[in-house]
């Protein structure tokens, strides 16, 4: 078997990575995707913040592979608004929860295709 060489971050490595709206967006709505999946195969009668503290309480090598993709995403998502909260880079707005579920529903039905 033939050796091939790959490229990794180093150790030490701490790098800055520019993030726009959209693909914070869509690292968002690809949390909820996995998260949807993730609680329809749990027990229905854990609660979602029973279910996510579940799944953050274990150790990262127990998690199932979409557990662990919900982690790092979360961890990504997580790192992005603390960034943004500290550069003052968030705006509040209004919205309705009629707007939120209209919402929710456009990317349960995007994910569905």
């Amino acid at each position: 078997m033939s050796e091939q060489k790959i490229k990794e971050l180093k150790d030490d490595a701490l790098m800055n990575v520019k993030v726009n709206k959209t693909y914070y967006m869509m690292c968002k709505a690809s949390i909820f995707v996995i998260f949807q999946e993730l609680n329809d195969e749990s027990e229905k009668s854990e609660k979602s913040d029973e279910f996510i503290k579940s799944i953050l309480s274990k150790e990262y090598n127990d998690m199932s592979d979409k557990e662990r993709l919900f982690y790092t995403l979360s961890l990504l998502v997580g790192e992005i608004e603390k960034q943004a909260l500290e550069n003052k880079m968030f705006i509040e707005k209004d919205i309705n929860s009629t707007e939120i579920k209209e919402e929710i529903e456009k990317l349960s039905k995007s994910n569905e295709d």
